[in-house]
């Protein structure tokens, strides 16, 4: 069982940066894809990005290309989203996942671990 306990998030304004973690514990989670979604208040969760057990595989979301970097230190059984040029609209609560396919996946379903979320909220 893989537990993860993501943290950064905060109130940041238009086009500042901020980075969010994801650690686990548990589990083998160096061997695990991770991936990145967010939710906004009464909107489904979306995907943000995904990356494969080892690195190797990046996944992103239209919105995301270009401003968000998603990284992992298995040394660290941690994953990271850097998340630049910050838009109002991407104020939403960011969840860390991992799955047990190496690869990664865009689709939440796929996904059997999830933490508890990190809000991000950015200001116009």
């Amino acid at each position: 069982q893989v537990q993860l306990v993501e943290s950064g998030g905060g109130l940041v304004q238009a086009g500042d940066s901020l980075r969010l973690s994801c650690a686990a514990s548990g589990g083998t989670f160096s061997s695990y894809a991770a991936g990145w979604f967010r939710q906004a208040p009464g909107k489904e969760r979306d995907f943000v990005a995904a990356i494969s057990w080892n690195g190797g595989m990046l996944y992103y979301a239209d919105s995301a290309k270009g401003r968000f970097t998603i990284s992992r230190d298995n040394a660290k059984n941690t994953v990271y989203l850097q998340m630049n040029s910050l838009k109002p609209e991407d104020t939403a609560d960011y969840y860390c996942a991992a799955m047990t396919y190496y690869g990664g996946s865009r689709t939440a379903s796929e996904y059997q671990y999830w933490g508890q979320g990190t809000q991000v909220t950015v200001s116009s």
